[in-house]
């Protein structure tokens, strides 16, 4: 599989569940850099707090163990209940 181009983004919004008041980072989309610097996003979903976090991308093996692996991994957890 080909690695995607460094203008390549990743759109989240940060929800935060109602029994635990635990939050997670939901994706949402993804953006993309254009030359002047301006950004294009496509939403698959529409955050209901109105609030986007855009991020570079990074691939699952590049990413170092810390705060944001464990909001995917409550991620997995949400979506599985």
């Amino acid at each position: 599989m080909e690695k995607p181009t460094k203008n390549y983004k990743v759109v989240y919004t940060i929800v935060e569940r109602a029994r635990d008041r635990k939050k997670f980072w939901l994706r949402i989309g993804a953006a993309f850099t254009n030359r002047d610097g301006s950004l294009n996003v496509h939403l698959d979903a529409t955050p209901v707090n109105g609030q986007l976090q855009i991020r570079d991308y990074k691939p699952l093996e590049d990413r170092n163990q810390g705060p944001r692996d464990e909001a995917d991994a409550d991620l997995a957890t949400a979506l599985a209940s």
